[in-house]
């Protein structure tokens, strides 16, 4: 399978072959474990302190007692503050009342992290890659039109040493990208605490996988939706995001060489 290598301004400059990654088939399912158990990875266990609300006076003695037991008083039988001279406070420790422990607070044991498989992760990310290069997904999750694509996108090794964002930009609407990037620029709002304190969630449109970084990564970390890597960092949730196939990728030419090799590498866990 060859590809056409595209200039900055999108002539083309020559062919290479690709890898047989970009031929593999797709597995949408083992993307989206690869995604989820890359999300998860990055939750932080939560705990309690053992002793959040039972700091009182208050102590429960039985409905049968004959000392503080608040029986035939006409109040409920519920372990109470002790005050002077025998007598019954505010309810304390339980759930439901006031300053009372939580009923299912957060277990530091719980399992967050949800496990996969060096080879299944590996296979998930060749999938991944495999949909950045398969038109009829690609036009599924973005618009552009299926005539307009020629995939895989591979760019010369010029696209390493952009240092300015306005030529990254320049370079993104010479690839016909520009109605995905005008889609990003808009953000989407949540409605509850992100809209409150003001998080923003920007639609993801092109990712650009570079062999080195020579100053693109600088460049191009300002645009809105638009993620650049190196082809060592690259993963399954920047391929696919949300574990949905089919994201526009830019490659370089050098990525595209040591991609093979760089992929037999990675490891989630």
């Amino acid at each position: 399978m060859n590809a056409n290598i595209l200039s900055l301004q999108g002539a083309q400059k020559g062919s290479i072959e690709v890898p047989a990654i970009f031929s593999e088939a797709v597995r949408e399912d083992l993307i989206r474990r690869a995604v989820i158990a890359e999300q998860t990875t990055k939750l932080q266990p939560k705990g309690h302190y053992l002793l959040a609300g039972m700091n009182t006076t208050a102590r429960y003695y039985g409905a049968m007692s004959s000392y503080r037991t608040g029986r035939h008083m006409g109040v409920a039988i519920r372990p109470r503050q002790k005050l002077g001279g025998g007598q019954q406070g505010q309810v304390r420790r339980i759930p439901s009342s006031v300053k009372g422990k939580r009923a299912h607070p957060h277990k530091i044991e719980k399992t967050l992290i949800e496990r996969i498989n060096k080879k299944e992760y590996q296979k998930a990310v060749r999938s991944a890659i495999a949909a950045t290069a398969a038109v009829d997904i690609v036009v599924k999750k973005h618009s552009v039109e299926k005539a307009q694509l020629q995939l895989p996108i591979v760019l010369s090794n010029e696209i390493e040493s952009i240092k300015k964002t306005k030529d990254v930009i320049a370079m993104l609407t010479a690839l016909k990208l520009s109605a995905e990037l005008e889609k990003s620029k808009d953000p989407s709002l949540r409605k509850g605490i992100r809209r409150l304190s003001h998080r923003r969630h920007f639609r993801k449109s092109a990712l650009i996988v570079v062999g080195e970084d020579k100053g693109i990564i600088k460049a191009a970390r300002n645009i809105a939706g638009v993620d650049v890597c190196t082809v060592r960092e690259i993963n399954a949730n920047l391929l696919a995001p949300g574990g949905v196939p089919g994201r526009i990728t830019i490659w370089s030419e050098s990525a595209v060489k040591s991609l093979p090799s760089e992929v037999e590498k990675l490891s989630l866990m």
